[in-house]
């Protein structure tokens, strides 16, 4: 079938070093891109992260040190895949938990801009656990009656989200051929930040999500814990956490 596309649509899967976003480091970047005519471009990428890969997580994608050790670094070519993405949206499979999150972090830690308040999300794992409660591998045996094989390799985890994704369309009368509709069913609406530190409470005002101050304002907490935003400023939090904590800090953050 062919997706209902306003703007070009970026399919992609992620390898990486480990699994903290504001730690680890992208080793393989894989991506179609689909357009709006349906026309679809895939591309795999592999880099640098400038960190050792731990033995037990090449065990599983099969991604080694020698592997990447002539790969360019992320902030290489971090312009000119910002440039390729500019006025797209993106699609994954436990993208906006994850992949996502880490992939705008990236971009920030090379020092390119990369906007995200313009964009739409569309996980296609949030659609899965929400209808079926599965993983990437039951899901495409679930919805193409498909063994997915190479799984943990980032292009074929990429080709069968894609398929995943428009047999989930066609599966479900419910879900509309349309990414903003999608982007509306599976965002993680109460998030302020990308990695979930800030979260919006049932007033739509940002409280923090971790920590002693839990639940509570993060404009109160700034008024009567002086150091608590130097301290966030200064640890080991994501950029774009940071970057919206001083957005809130600076001028209040509006929904």
């Amino acid at each position: 079938m062919k997706l209902h596309l306003k703007r070009p649509l970026v399919v992609f899967d992620l390898e990486t070093t480990g699994t903290s976003v504001n730690l680890d480091r992208i080793v393989e970047f894989s991506f179609i891109k689909v357009m709006p005519e349906g026309t679809e471009t895939i591309k795999t990428l592999r880099f640098n992260p400038g960190i050792p890969i731990p033995l037990e997580v090449s065990l599983i994608h099969g991604i080694y040190d020698d592997d990447v050790k002539e790969a360019p670094l992320f902030k290489l070519k971090a312009k000119e895949l910002a440039e390729e993405f500019m006025g797209c949206d993106f699609a994954g499979f436990n993208s906006n938990k994850f992949d996502f999150p880490l992939l705008v972090e990236e971009f920030l830690r090379a020092g390119v801009e990369f906007d995200v308040e313009n964009r739409k999300f569309v996980d296609a794992q949030r659609i899965f656990h929400m209808m079926e409660q599965r993983t990437l591998t039951a899901a495409y045996k679930f919805y193409c009656n498909k063994e997915l094989i190479n799984a943990h390799s980032a292009e074929a985890d990429t080709v069968a989200t894609l398929e995943v994704l428009k047999a989930q369309i066609e599966r479900y009368e419910n879900l509309e051929n349309d990414v903003d509709f999608l982007h509306n069913f599976t965002k993680q609406d109460k998030n302020v930040d990308l990695a979930g530190r800030i979260i919006y409470n049932k007033d739509g005002i940002p409280v923090f999500n971790f920590g002693k101050h839990k639940g509570k304002l993060v404009q109160e907490v700034f008024k009567t814990d002086f150091g608590y935003y130097d301290w966030m400023m200064n640890g080991d939090f994501a950029e774009d956490t940071k970057r919206r904590l001083t957005q809130i800090k600076l001028q209040g953050f509006k929904r």
